[in-house]
Parts: C-alpha cells; structure tokens; sequence
C-alpha cells in the first residue's frame, strides 16, 4: 500500500468518526445556558358589581333575583364561601330569603414579558453559512444549531456573522427571545343586608260601644178573684182602681134590673 493510499484511508476513518460523533450529538442535550428574566408590565382592573335579593335557599343551593327581575341560580356552593350582613360572617345555609347581597368582583390583568438568553460557546467544527454550524462543545460532543437570520458571534472579543466562520474558531453566541404572558387574578367579596323586619300587626280598634234600648210594655190588667190587697204599692195611681169599682158597680145595677123583670 502506497503513501497516498494510507492518507485517503486514513481520512476516511476520520469522516466516519466525524459522522459518528454528529450522530451521538443528537442524542446528547446541548451545553446551552439560559437565563430568564421576567418584567412587569402595567397591571389593569376591571370592577364589577352585582346586586341581587335571595330569593330561594336550600342547603348549598341558592337562588338571586338580580336588580333586572331576572333568577340567577347557584348550585353546590363551597362551605367555606362566606357573606358579610351587619359585621357578621354568614355561611350560604344562613342566609334567608330577603336578603339584599351585592358582589364585588376585581379581575386584575398583569401582562409579563418573560425573556429568554440562551448562551453557547464552543469550537466551530464545520458551518454552513447562514444556516447553520456545528461546534465541539466542552463536553467533546459535537452539536449543530441553525443560524437565526442576523445571528452575530464573538470571537476573540470581536462580532462577526455566520461567513467569518473558520473551522477550529473558538466561539461564543446568545439568542434572546421574548414571549409575553398574562396573569389574571380575580378576588370576589359579597356583602349583604337583613332582610327588611315585617310590619307590626295593625291595632284593631275596640267594637263600637252599642246602646242597647230596653222597651218596657205597659202594664196589661188582669182580672183576679181573690181579695185585693188593702194597700196599693206607693208607686200606683188609684184612678184605674176607681174606674175598675165603676164598672163593677154598672154591671150589678144591670144584673138586679134583669132579675125584677123576670119576676
């Protein structure tokens, strides 16, 4: 075997160890560093009242008629769920129908930018430019990464781009990237007022006071056959006695008369 065949031989080995490690670095995670850093933007709240009169309770389950006359229904409500009536602490199975609530609802939106640096730094063992490169990492693994459009790279404390790329470079690269989330907190308070007391029962007046008139009939004359009594009551007039003592006496003339004819 000649010279320049043991060379090709030789570089042939090197490729296949090349291919190999480029294969393995697949399965290896990459030595990337990354750093996060998260930013508050301007929080905004949106309030909002509800007011409504417990209309029906029954365990867990309520029932609201809102201001507008509609029935709002709210089933399996938790045990821990408190409303405030008059400074005190009421569960759902205190409530009664009657009662004036009203639910306060603040839903607070806090958008957060969250910025992400990914730092690399290995040896250039091949590139691609623009696309992308594949650099020997400290861990002697080979990883390729796709080159973001206007990617800059460090090296030796100096910014070139994906064509200043020499294999064998010592290389250092970021990427950042910003993602914005949202965060939503809502913090509901219900209050509420006793139901209104009935009113008192009204007072009934007393009956009317009835005079009630007691008619007393004259007295009527009855005939009697035993002996009258010698003294009339002092309260008695003798004048009907005198007129009785008349007639008495016409009816015995007439009876006497009566007799001397029929003899």
């Amino acid at each position: 075997m000649n010279a320049n065949q043991r060379v090709r031989n030789a570089v042939g080995v090197v490729g296949a160890a090349g291919v190999a490690v480029f294969a393995l670095s697949l399965t290896v995670s990459a030595q990337v560093k990354t750093a996060e850093t998260v930013t508050d933007g301007q929080a905004t709240q949106q309030v909002t009242v509800e007011r409504g009169e417990v209309a029906w309770v029954s365990g867990s389950n309520l029932m609201v008629k809102a201001d507008n006359g509609e029935l709002k229904y709210f089933p399996d409500i938790p045990a821990a769920a408190r409303v405030s009536v008059g400074g005190k602490q009421l569960g759902v199975a205190d409530l009664k129908p009657g009662m004036k609530l009203e639910r306060t609802t603040i839903t607070t939106t806090t958008p957060k930018t969250i910025r992400t640096v990914r730092t690399v730094t290995g040896t250039v063992w091949q590139v691609t430019p623009p696309k992308s490169v594949i650099l020997t990492l400290d861990n002697r693994t080979n990883q390729r990464f796709t080159i973001p459009k206007d990617q800059k790279f460090i090296v030796e404390g100096k910014e070139t781009d994906a064509f200043g790329l020499r294999p064998g470079m010592r290389v250092s690269a970021s990427a950042v990237s910003d993602r914005v989330d949202t965060i939503v907190t809502t913090a509901k308070t219900t209050t509420g007022t006793a139901a209104p007391a009935p009113p008192p029962a009204p007072v009934q007046a007393p009956p009317p006071q009835v005079t009630v008139l007691f008619i007393e009939a004259a007295p009527v004359p009855v005939a009697t056959t035993g002996a009258l009594p010698q003294e009339l009551p002092k309260t008695a007039s003798v004048a009907p006695l005198l007129g009785l003592l008349g007639l008495l006496s016409c009816g015995a003339a007439g009876a006497v008369r009566m007799l001397r004819r029929s003899a």
